[in-house]
């Protein structure tokens, strides 16, 4: 009598490609490799052996990380106990990396789940099984890296020749057939900065010329639909900009310069005048940091988290000192706490009584500063209120009383910063709207046959292949989704990357995932 096994096994199919070609074709890797699993799966149906029809592909994504949304769903399924086996082709289509693969037998352990490479034979329920994958797999990892290595050495290499070798591209500057060309509007702005910088002598004063003459940073958009810059300079971006030698014909790696093959946009006279100034700017502002009066320097913030720095304003022979919020300081006033700015002694005098109350054991006789640098953690201040951290370190403090200090504080002379919200009940997110647009214009001309194929849409509108396919998908979200998106409705609540969590074709699916209601 044929055995009957007492119940049936669940194997799930795990499928990858590491790169987009060839998925364009009707039969690609990822089905082989499916057909392969379900083959050997077939050839095990009298041990109870079942595929499940769900597929878990990955087309695309490198097995160096396990960050794919197939294998996240797989590893989710896992959890519910809904898999018992999982097959691959072969074990680098799980992953390549030894860390990750230790991690994934100790989940296959702890939820009792198999793992069976057709090609291979391996087993991870016995010790030898395990051994043999773990050497395996240190072969894919050491291929990884050992690829990793040459494309390093590769670029240090073209680095050493003057070659322009990627990156972000400088302000400047255009990146045409792998080089760097001089872009002339650009370059003009350059120069500018340059000469001005050299006139005000200040960076905050550049800052603000910039943001007056309308200059700001490289705008960069990627093959990823990923953008970036376009924003005003402030000070971290224009030291950067400042000090780079690619201005003057010459390419970086690893802290040492080399000659380049493009051509400078600053003269070395110039840019060594600037190096010289920054130079001494520097140390003028060490010395001005050691003599700092502040007692609250690097201790002050706002009530959004902005480090609140010490300045000082001249009225005849008189200085007024203030603490100001850097982000009013970088031009980002929407993100600038009710306190710009708040008067420096009085600030200081209400956080000197409030510490010297809390501990009345302290001699009398030590210096402001010597009574906060040992006990004071932070300091937050709002319009309303003053928020003294205390440090863990605190001895003086008595029994049952907690680190925090909280102060009543009104601010005299103060008009509070007015921040503006946008009525998300009306105004629709212009990302999304944008998005679900281009999906859309994508589908049309597929449909209609402008282009033949994803890779020839993705090379006209110059995005990679896995973006455009990943804005394909907003094109089958269901239609009051749309709407609700279109309206500005629920505003707060969506954004573009759940938008692309919505993948299933199912609508109502859909609506579980982004939790909105159908329409009446």
């Amino acid at each position: 009598m044929a055995h009957k096994p007492e119940k049936f096994l669940r194997y799930a199919i795990c499928t990858r490609k590491s790169t987009e070609h060839g998925l364009e074709l009707e039969f690609n890797s990822l089905d082989a490799q499916r057909d392969s699993c379900e083959a050997y799966i077939k050839s095990q149906t009298h041990e109870g052996w079942r595929a499940l029809p769900q597929h878990y592909d990955d087309p695309a994504y490198s097995g160096g990380n396990l960050d794919r949304p197939a294998l996240q769903t797989l590893l989710k399924d896992i959890d519910a106990d809904e898999i018992d086996v999982v097959v691959v082709y072969k074990i680098d289509r799980l992953t390549r990396s030894l860390a990750d693969f230790a991690k994934l037998v100790e989940l296959f352990d702890m939820k009792k789940t198999s793992f069976v490479a057709v090609t291979q034979q391996f087993n991870t329920t016995t010790s030898m099984g395990r051994l043999t994958l773990n050497v395996l797999l240190s072969f894919a990892q050491f291929e990884r890296e050992l690829s990793s290595e040459r494309v390093r050495d590769k670029v240090a290499a073209s680095r050493r020749k003057g070659k322009w070798t990627g990156g972000g591209l400088p302000l400047g500057y255009d990146a045409i057939d792998k080089k760097l060309v001089v872009n002339e509007v650009e370059a003009k702005a350059v120069r500018h900065i340059y000469r001005t910088y050299l006139e005000l002598k200040c960076l905050r004063r550049v800052a603000t010329n910039l943001r007056e003459q309308k200059i700001f940073t490289k705008y960069r958009a990627g093959l990823s639909g990923r953008k970036a810059g376009g924003i005003p300079f402030n000070h971290g971006p224009l030291t950067y900009l400042l000090k780079n030698r690619t201005y003057v014909g010459e390419i970086g790696h690893n802290g040492t310069w080399y000659p380049g093959e493009h051509e400078a946009i600053i003269d070395r006279t110039l840019f060594d005048d600037v190096q010289n100034l920054l130079k001494a700017n520097s140390v003028i502002y060490r010395k001005q940091r050691a003599n700092n009066r502040a007692l609250l320097s690097g201790l002050l913030f706002d009530d959004c988290g902005n480090r609140m720095s010490p300045t000082y304003s001249t009225k005849g022979e008189v200085r007024y000192r203030c603490y100001i919020s850097a982000a009013r300081l970088s031009g980002g006033t929407n993100k600038v706490g009710t306190l710009p700015r708040v008067s420096a002694t009085d600030l200081e005098t209400k956080i000197v009584a409030a510490l010297r109350e809390r501990f009345p054991s302290l001699s009398l006789n030590i210096t402001e500063r010597e009574l906060i640098n040992p006990t004071v953690k932070r300091v937050e201040v709002s319009k309303s209120t003053i928020r003294i951290t205390l440090k863990q370190t605190d001895s003086n403090a008595s029994p049952g009383e907690g680190r925090v200090i909280e102060i009543a504080y009104d601010h005299p002379n103060t008009v509070a910063h007015v921040r503006v919200e946008e009525d998300f009940n009306t105004s629709p997110n212009l990302e999304l709207v944008q998005a679900i647009a281009s999906a859309h214009m994508y589908m049309k001309w597929l449909s209609d046959g402008r282009y033949q194929s994803i890779e020839k849409l993705a090379s006209y509108v110059k995005l990679h292949p896995k973006v455009v396919r990943k804005k394909l998908r907003l094109a089958f979200i269901a239609p009051d989704i749309t709407d609700t998106i279109l309206t500005g409705l629920h505003r707060q609540s969506l954004n573009l990357a759940d938008m692309y969590k919505a993948s299933p074709l199912c609508w109502e699916q859909q609506r579980q995932i982004l939790n909105l209601k159908p329409a009446a």
